[in-house]
């Protein structure tokens, strides 16, 4: 069993920065994928960025060149910087670890994450 546990939302004002940490724990397998998704409401879940083990990042249009997704290996921990954010970046982040080989996805949590004057 794999427990995800996510830190760092809060309320920002436009333009400012947030940095998301998402700590896994339990049987982790040596090779997979962790990503951030998140929820506005009235809306689905989407994908932020993912990186897999050995670094490869994926990021939705939204927000590249605004985000940077890291991980340390050691520490089975990813992390989501978030810069120059806008009142749409408002939703719920979601940590998620996918499992290679499976696969098998766990999820955290969620964190808060709200942008506004």
């Amino acid at each position: 069993q794999v427990q995800l546990v996510e830190s760092g939302g809060g309320l920002v004002q436009p333009g400012e920065s947030l940095r998301l940490s998402c700590a896994a724990s339990g049987s982790i397998s040596r090779l997979n994928v962790m990503g951030w998704y998140r929820q506005a409401p009235g809306k689905q879940r989407e994908l932020v960025a993912s990186i897999i083990t050995g670094g490869t990042t994926n990021y939705a249009d939204s927000v590249k060149g605004r985000f940077t997704i890291s991980r340390d290996n050691a520490k089975n921990t990813v992390y989501l910087q978030m810069d120059s954010l806008k009142p749409e970046d408002t939703a719920v982040y979601y940590c998620k670890l996918t499992t290679i080989p499976g696969p098998f996805a766990y999820w955290g949590q969620g964190t808060q994450v709200t942008v506004s004057s």
